[in-house]
């Protein structure tokens, strides 16, 4: 099969195509013939070095798949061979075929194609257990969202707007706030704005409820500025490198809670219940036409390298994927 392989760690030219053996399901598990991989802010930290992959997780990049299943392990139920699926991995994703716990598989919703079905599985997890599972979003709460045309960004938007919440949203164009209001959010230009500002004019200066963040950085103090009595601040990633310092003072005042949480180093039983989760309470939103995913382009396996510099140009508005067939 082919693989995307890195050569040592560096820039997007360090990624190049491989060949690798066939894979085989063992017990419990599924192997996935790949159609589509998604691209994730994880993969970009992987390639330079900064995020290693878990115990026993393929060298290769890639958190998310979609496919067909060619193969189950023995005392795998629910899954059948043929079965259109998506996947959460803890990597091996960017290649021609994928072996996962069968309890990561989730059905292609009857309304998405299988290609586009790779944008779903990590986003969709990251943000439902964040926002509801841990933050526990309710309708009427406000909802702070930075990267908003992120793929994450987009599906927190989406996901949260379907259940009754109000979300704000900040991006660095005017181009990408304007996609942000067509998802039914309040855009705010980061370069133009003052989130802080706009959030209390929003809300009348009671603040954010919950704050989904993946810049990190001074965003944490400034998240406290704009956080509700008694809000919470969801930091899921780290991307602006620098280190965050804030006031322990004005947290306490605000009664306010910080999470700091990945998903690919969760026990498998949590990983599992989360997409249970996932699989209960958003594939019927998606069923229903109300959430998407949002893909902004797709690739070969060949072009990854491609692929890494479009994400990391910030140019792109949702998921990035690769094709595998």
């Amino acid at each position: 099969m082919r693989v995307v392989r890195m050569a040592e760690f560096g820039d997007a030219s360090v990624l190049e195509l491989a060949e690798a053996p066939d894979l085989e399901a063992g017990p419990g598990e599924v192997r996935i013939n790949v159609v589509g991989a998604g691209v994730n802010g994880a993969d970009i930290s992987q390639r330079q070095g900064n995020y290693p992959p878990p115990a026993g997780a393929p060298p290769w990049l890639g958190l998310e798949v979609s496919g067909t299943v060619s193969a189950i392990g023995e005392g795998v139920m629910g899954v059948a061979v043929g079965d259109a699926v998506c996947a959460l991995l803890p990597g091996g994703g960017y290649a021609e075929q994928a072996v996962v716990d069968a309890g990561l598989v989730l059905p292609v919703p009857s309304n998405v194609s299988v290609l586009d079905a790779a944008a779903l599985p990590e986003v969709v997890a990251t943000v439902w257990s964040n926002v509801f599972m841990l933050a526990q979003l309710q309708p009427g709460e406000t909802l702070l969202v930075h990267g908003g045309t992120s793929g994450v960004g987009t599906m927190a938007i989406q996901i949260a707007t379907a259940l009754g919440s109000r979300v704000i949203a900040t991006a660095g164009s005017p181009k990408k706030v304007a996609f942000i209001e067509s998802l039914g959010a309040t855009g705010v230009d980061y370069r133009a704005d003052d989130f802080v500002e706009k959030v209390s004019d929003f809300t009348d200066d009671a603040g954010a409820d919950v704050v989904l963040d993946i810049v990190g950085g001074d965003y944490l103090a400034r998240n406290i500025r704009a956080l509700a009595v008694g809000g919470r601040i969801m930091s899921i990633a780290n991307r602006s490198g620098d280190l965050s310092t804030f006031s322990l003072g004005s947290l306490m005042m605000k009664r306010g809670r910080i999470w700091a949480t990945t998903l690919r180093f969760r026990s498998l039983a949590e990983r599992v219940e989360i997409l249970q989760a996932v699989h209960k309470t958003v594939w019927p939103l998606i069923e229903a036409g109300w959430v998407k995913p949002i893909i902004d382009s797709t690739y070969d396996l060949s072009e990854a390298p491609a692929a890494h510099e479009r994400m990391e140009s910030s140019a792109h508005i949702g998921k990035i994927l690769l094709r595998a067939v």
